[in-house]
C-alpha cells in the first residue's frame, strides 16, 4: 500500500485546528461537514505521515501534544492571513501606485487644476503627478504623457476620454473703468483699446473675431498665453475676451457683455486606449471628472463673481 499523501495540504491543517477547537472528533466532523469516521481516519494518516502524535486522548477530550500545538499555531496564522486577504480584496481594489504624467496648458493648470491636483495627492498619496505644460498636443502613443487635459472641440481620434464641461468665453475689462457695464453700448466698445491672443492662436474663435472686427490700430497688445492676456486686461492695456472661469475669478475684472457661445470650447480628459483600464489612470480621471462636475456651472459661466460691495 502506497503513502496516503506526500505533502500536507491546507485541509489537513483545518482538520487539526477543528479537533483542537472542538476537543472531540464528532464535534470536529460536524464543524467540517464530514463524517466522524473521515476525521478519525485522516487524523491517523496525518500522524503516521509526520511520525508524531498530535493529540493525547483523555476522558475530557483530545488535548494537543507539543507537536500538535505547533501545527495548530501555524493553522491559526494561515487562517488569519487568508481572512485578512479576503477582506482586503472584497472591500476595495488594491491601491494603485506609481507616476502619472499629465499634460495641459498654463491657464487650466493655474486657474482650475492645481487645487484639484492638491486634493488628489492628499487622497491618493501613493500616486505621483508629473505635469507637463504644453499648448500643443503631446504624443500619448509614445508616452510623452499618460493623460491630456485639453480645451478642444476636436479631440484626437486616437485618444479616448470624456467631455467634462464647456468652457465659456466673454468680453472683460477693468472694473474701475466700467462702473456700469450693463449700460454699455456694445458698438462703443470698438472705440476702446483691445488686447488679443497672438496670431499663432488664430485657430481660436475669439482671436479670429478680434482680427475681423477690431481695427488693427486699436489692438495695442498681443500675447500667446491666456494667462498673459488676463494680466494685460487687469493691468489696463485694453479689453479682451477670456474664459469665464479666469475672468470671473478676478475681482478687478468685469464682464462687458454676454457669454459668446460661438467662442466656447469643450474641456476633455483624455488618455491612450491602452491606458484607460489602468488603475492609476482611472483613479485620476474619475477624481477629476467628479471634482470638475462640482465646478461645472462656474466653468460654463453661469455664476460670475459679484462686484465688491464698495464698487
Amino acid at each position: 500500500m502506497g503513502e496516503p499523501f506526500k505533502n500536507l495540504a491546507w485541509d489537513d491543517f483545518r482538520l487539526i485546528k477543528a479537533v483542537a477547537d472542538m476537543r472531540s472528533l464528532p464535534a470536529a466532523a460536524a464543524q467540517l461537514g464530514v463524517n466522524h469516521s473521515t476525521v478519525f481516519r485522516r487524523l491517523g494518516q496525518i500522524e503516521a505521515a509526520l511520525g508524531v502524535t498530535l493529540f493525547e486522548r483523555h476522558r475530557a477530550g483530545y488535548a494537543p501534544t507539543a507537536a500538535g500545538e505547533e501545527m495548530i499555531a501555524l493553522a491559526q496564522r494561515v487562517d488569519q492571513d487568508i481572512t485578512a486577504f479576503t477582506r482586503r480584496i472584497a472591500g476595495r481594489e488594491i491601491t494603485p501606485a506609481g507616476e502619472i504624467r499629465v499634460t495641459t496648458n498654463d491657464s487650466l493648470l493655474i486657474h482650475l487644476l492645481t487645487p484639484l491636483f492638491v486634493a488628489f495627492r492628499r487622497q491618493m498619496p501613493t500616486l505621483r503627478l508629473d505635469v507637463v505644460l504644453a499648448n500643443q498636443a503631446l504624443n500619448l502613443s509614445k508616452r510623452d504623457a499618460d493623460v491630456a487635459i485639453r480645451a478642444t472641440d476636436h479631440p484626437p481620434e486616437n485618444l479616448v476620454g470624456r467631455r467634462v464641461a464647456t468652457i465659456a468665453w466673454a468680453l472683460y475689462g477693468r472694473r474701475s473703468e466700467f462702473r456700469s457695464p450693463e449700460s454699455i453700448d456694445p458698438d462703443r466698445l470698438f472705440d476702446h483699446d483691445w488686447v488679443s491672443l497672438g496670431e499663432s492662436l488664430i485657430g481660436l474663435k475669439a482671436v479670429k473675431y478680434v482680427q475681423d472686427h477690431v481695427a488693427q490700430t486699436r489692438i495695442g497688445y498681443r500675447v500667446n498665453t491666456v494667462l498673459g492676456l488676463a494680466e494685460a486686461i487687469q493691468g489696463g492695456l485694453g479689453i479682451g475676451h477670456l474664459p469665464c472661469f479666469i475672468g470671473d475669478a478676478r475681482q478687478d475684472l468685469v464682464r462687458l457683455g454676454p457669454i459668446r457661445q460661438e467662442f466656447s470650447a469643450d474641456l476633455w480628459l483624455l488618455t491612450h486606449p491602452d491606458l484607460r483600464h489602468s488603475a492609476r489612470i482611472r483613479a485620476l480621471l474619475d477624481f477629476l471628472a467628479a471634482e470638475i462636475a462640482h465646478r461645472k456651472s462656474f466653468i460654463e459661466g453661469a455664476h460670475p463673481i459679484a462686484p465688491p460691495a464698495d464698487g
